[in-house]
């Protein structure tokens, strides 16, 4: 088709047919090879000049234009004689279809319209086999060409993206301490506070005090001899004051934001954080200093080496060199501190922080009035019952926050450093412990939270043996995510308008109850209580606004990106999680719903439909359980709510409220609307996650392993009609034992009063996360706080002594029922735990290694570790816990 196109170049391709009639009037011998075609991108038979080879029809302007170099015409090539005489013999309308001169004319004057002197230019016909060869080799370089462009285009995006990562890994603290300087130095130009962020408003008060302290700490244990030195003494010094400072104030304020009762943290666990966030800085202080450090007796070998470090790290990105960097880093022989260092470092510049910072209260209108400065941090010591009534107690020390500290906190969220945010580019393949995922900030494949024997077995396993399970990360790794933009809009919104809808935490805090005026006994210990559940509930609510904020940072700092990816690792049972903890798509639904994959697929006729049962999915309220007919036509009765939802999220009629998930469900709302409204609804691109998850996973395996058919059909390890629901079946089973209960004298046993309470009160959800964390070792201890939070949230118990022994009773009877139904399971539960006591007895732990080569060591051992330090002149002995890591 195209072959008279290329012979002439005023043909347009569309034109060719006219000569396809005519091959029977030339002879051809037999065609050279294309290499001896293509060998000089040259061909026979054509003078210098530009083809062009128009994309569509003869009237067409845009055009290719070709250049093909000339070549004598080779005399291996013959011809039949009356080659000229056909061409003269042809129609004259062929003249007239060809664009510009005429082919008559052409053929009349060639020396004329041409130049050229003794050499004529004759029209014909190309065999199949050159037009064929030129086409195919001019679409390969044009494919070429374009790969090239792209592949350029690409890497220089990729280059800007990583570069930019690797700014955020190692740049990030020494931003934070340029911040704090500029402020500073415009407050004491301008002699007054500038208008800042409630918890920026306070780091700028405790920045300077606190990096003086520390210098100070840090000329006086550089001045002691090595015997009289502290412990922390080595490592307070491997860093300047100006940034520890502000390691310090923000991880402590993280800890703070993170949700913890009565507004306490853990002595332990805040020296342990701070110690090892100052460790991580400590290795990128450390690389980033021995590189642009030029000692007087380097060779000018060593100095070459120096200064290619230095741009391996300033431009790793477009020299390609970052895993050489990294294994610079890990063999500059810094040994990892152990958790003694870190807590013992921690602990000293905790001490300095309690003794710098301080929390002004609002002052008075009285000008005589005296400004108030209280501590904003507290060392103090709790103590813990076991259980309540029990006389086995735990007291450890804990860094109480100022109540001042805590207001408005939750409000300030967007302006702390978060760190291991999602990554710009893919993380780094896992291949080995410590080798994988971010850049430069510390990684490792487990979260081993301490034990030594794990790390140790994790550091001996080959690649060859867990290849499987470094593999699996990276596909997870890999996964290229994006944010909603309009769920998070939405989000936003209705946290603008006080949350407290669609599964947000109200905004507003309780109101305290007044002290009543009376003196009835009765009436002070009700106000007592009144008092304790509203305090109660106002810090839950500062826990969970202080996450939601965390969570929407993270999305309003991520929003404008093209995609992000999410590090994985592992916990020590080997369970896959994001290594950044707050957005992230094992998160809530408010994380689930913000989040979609960054490259979509078309929906296809399969994926239409799984979209429809996913929808019903996650609406939920029974529906969930329904056969997959049955939820796909829920939603067909649904379409006038779902597009609703879509199309006027705030103001419509909120159908999407109702569901289990709303924020996930207004998502599957949206792009199932666009689908349904497209006139082509199977090439709708979907960017939308579809779950599908387990039913009780733990005892999935359990029934399994069994081989027991009744408890496989309670999980759905057997083909149904309709999906199982073993929570269902376990509330059931407990409804008919506390009815059983409730018709038994209230005299002769005591929980027949408790059954007529809760027979009312028992559903899916109450026995749900018991059922669930039964296969993972619940005790009753904690079956007994879990349905107590799930009775709080109900409401119908309000005495808490009363509520106490219901839970009490809910938890017996739950797990009564559940070896009930799942007696096998329980009784591979029992064989397994007594094969552990024999282990243990042996004082080994358990371990054993999975079917995709991961070494698992149970990390539990009965002995205490203690730390003793001094922090604000009290001796404090805290211990890690009565199961601590090994």
């Amino acid at each position: 088709m195209a072959s008279a196109a290329a012979a002439s170049p005023s043909l347009s391709l569309n034109q060719t047919s006219h000569f396809q009639h005519q091959t029977s009037l030339f002879t051809w011998l037999k065609p050279p090879s294309s290499s001896a075609l293509f060998r000089s991108k040259t061909l026979p038979f054509f003078e210098r000049h530009s083809l062009p080879i128009s994309a569509s029809s003869s009237s067409s302007s845009s055009s290719t234009s070709l250049s093909v170099h000339e070549k004598p015409i080779s005399n291996s090539v013959h011809f039949h004689g009356n080659l000229i005489e056909s061409f003269e013999n042809q129609d004259s309308s062929y003249a007239g279809t060809i664009k510009g001169a005429s082919l008559v004319e052409e053929l009349e004057n060639p020396v004329e319209r041409n130049g050229l002197s003794g050499r004529r230019r004759l029209f014909m016909q190309d065999p199949p086999w050159i037009s064929a060869l030129f086409l195919k080799g001019l679409s390969k370089m044009v494919d070429q060409t374009v790969k090239i462009e792209h592949k350029d285009i690409d890497k220089r995006k990729f280059d800007s993206l990583r570069r930019r990562q690797v700014k955020e890994e190692t740049e990030a603290w020494e931003k934070m301490v340029d911040e704090y300087r500029d402020l500073e130095k415009e407050m004491c130009e301008k002699n007054l506070a500038p208008n800042l962020p409630y918890v920026k408003h306070m780091f700028l008060g405790w920045f300077q005090p606190l990096k003086d302290v520390i210098e100070r700490e840090q000329k006086l244990q550089k001045n002691k001899s090595k015997k009289v030195r502290a412990a922390y003494a080595p490592h307070i010094e491997l860093l300047p004051a100006d940034k520890m400072a502000v390691i310090v104030m923000h991880k402590m304020m993280g800890l703070v934001m993170s949700g913890h009762e009565d507004g306490c943290i853990q002595v332990v666990q805040a020296a342990v954080s701070i110690g090892i966030a100052i460790e991580q800085e400590v290795r990128i202080h450390n690389f980033l200093k021995r590189t642009r450090k030029n000692n007087a007796g380097d060779s000018q070998e060593e100095l070459k080496e120096k200064q290619l470090l230095r741009k391996r790290v300033n431009s790793l990105i477009r020299r390609k060199r970052i895993i050489d960097a990294l294994k610079v880093v890990k063999s500059e022989g810094t040994k990892p501190w152990g958790r003694a260092t870190q807590a013992k470092l921690g602990s000293r510049l905790l001490e300095l922080l309690i003794e710098t910072a301080y929390v002004q209260p609002p002052l008075t209108q009285s000008g005589d009035s005296i400004p108030e400065f209280r501590p904003a941090f507290r060392h103090t010591f709790k103590t813990v019952t076991k259980y309540p009534g029990s006389k086995l107690v735990r007291r450890y020390g804990v860094i109480e926050c100022d109540s001042l500290l805590l207001a408005g906190l939750d409000k300030s969220a967007k302006h702390m450093l978060i760190p291991y945010v999602p990554m710009l580019v893919p993380p780094k393949r896992w291949k080995g412990y410590d080798k994988g995922g971010y850049l430069f900030l510390p990684s490792y494949i487990m979260r081993t939270h301490g034990s030594k024997k794990q790390q140790d077995a994790l550091r001996d396993i080959s690649y060859k043996t867990a290849h499987r399970v470094f593999e699996a990360l990276d596909t997870l790794g890999n996964t290229k995510w994006r944010v909603n933009r309009k769920i998070l809009d939405v989000v936003e919104r209705l946290w603008a308008d006080g949350g407290n809808i669609a599964g947000l935490v109200n905004r507003e805090d309780v109101p305290i109850p007044e002290k009543p005026s009376s003196e009835d006994p009765d009436e002070i210990q009700a106000w007592k209580w009144s008092v304790r559940k509203a305090n109660k509930i106002n810090r839950e609510r500062h826990s969970l606004r202080c996450d939601v904020e965390l969570k929407l940072s993270v999305a309003r700092k991520m929003k404008d990106e093209e995609g992000f990816y999410y590090p994985h690792n592992l916990d020590f049972r080997g369970r896959a999680y994001p290594m950044h903890p707050h957005l992230n798509h094992l998160s809530s639904d408010l994380c689930r719903g913000t989040l979609e994959f960054a490259e979509g697929r078309p929906l296809g006729k399969s994926g239409l439909h799984w979209l429809k049962i996913h929808l019903a999915n996650l609406y939920a309220g029974g529906v969930e359980k329904l056969s997959h007919d049955a939820r796909l036509a829920f939603v067909e009765n649904h379409l006038d709510d779902i597009m609703d939802s879509a199309e006027n999220t705030i103001h419509g009629k909120r159908w999407w409220l109702k569901a289990e998930d709303p924020f996930q469900c207004l998502a599957a709302c949206v792009i199932l609307t666009q689908a349904l409204k497209s006139p082509s609804p199977y090439s709708v691109i979907s960017h939308l996650p579809i779950h599908q998850d387990g039913s009780c996973n733990g005892l999935q395996h359990y029934a399994a392993l069994g081989r027991d058919s009744f408890e496989a059909a309670a999980v759905n390890l057997v083909a149904g009609d309709k999906p199982a629901d073993v929570y269902s079946e376990i509330s059931r089973r407990v409804h008919e034992i506390m009815k059983k209960d409730s018709s038994k004298d209230p005299e002769s046993n005591p929980t027949a009063a408790l059954a007529k309470i809760l027979i009312t009160q028992v559903d899916r959800k109450l026995v749900k996360q018991t059922v669930m964390t039964s296969v993972y070792g619940v005790t009753y201890v904690g079956a007994r706080e879990q349905i107590k939070r799930r009775l709080e949230e109900k409401g119908v118990i309000t005495d808490e002594r009363m509520l106490f022994a219901a839970a009490c009773y809910s938890a017996k009877v739950t797990l009564a029922a559940l070896g009930e139904i799942f007696e096998a399971a329980r009784a591979i539960m029992s064989w397994l735990g007594d094969c552990a006591k024999i282990i243990a007895s042996d004082n080994h732990p358990v371990r054993w290694i999975t079917p995709l080569g991961l070494p698992v060591v149970q990390p539990y051992c009965r002995s205490e570790r203690h730390l003793t330090t001094m922090v604000a002149d009290k001796n404090i002995s805290s211990g890690f816990g009565s199961s601590a890591r090994g």
